[in-house]
């Protein structure tokens, strides 16, 4: 018994060898990797760039729907169009705001992608709004 190390004294007296430094420094990498990916919030570059390119894109598209619902509301006609747009199908409500070209900026010649459901959307909603405050 008189020859046993504490703890303490046996840490000391370690002395890896090369291959059980090469794979503690492998299997911390690997878990470096695999936490990072899994929890971490780490992400590839063509993932980064697809990322990107979405929030681009639905930027752009809640930009022209906010320009969509203005221009709409400023038309000669926007009571008769609201209440056509009231009366439509939800699926079709997109295209009749489409074909009106409230959602097409200045400039462009295609209405802007996933834009007029959300201008339709925003016109449902601000025209409730308005009616419960009159």
């Amino acid at each position: 018994m008189a020859d046993k190390l504490s703890f303490g004294r046996s840490w000391e007296a370690y002395h890896p060898s090369k291959g059980v430094w090469f794979w503690s420094c492998a299997a911390c990498v690997v878990a470096t990797i695999v936490v990072g990916f899994a929890w971490g919030g780490w992400v590839t570059s063509g993932t980064a760039t697809r990322m990107a390119s979405d929030a681009a894109e639905g930027g752009r598209a809640q930009m022209a729907a906010a320009t969509c619902v203005a221009r709409f509301q400023h038309g000669p006609d926007a009571a008769a169009q609201l209440a056509a747009l009231k009366k439509s199908d939800s699926y079709a409500r997109g295209d009749l705001i489409a074909k009106g070209g409230w959602v097409t900026m200045p400039g462009d010649t295609t209405p802007v992608t996933g834009a007029a459901d959300i201008c339709a959307q925003k016109l449902l909603n601000a025209d409730l709004a308005t009616a419960s405050k009159g």
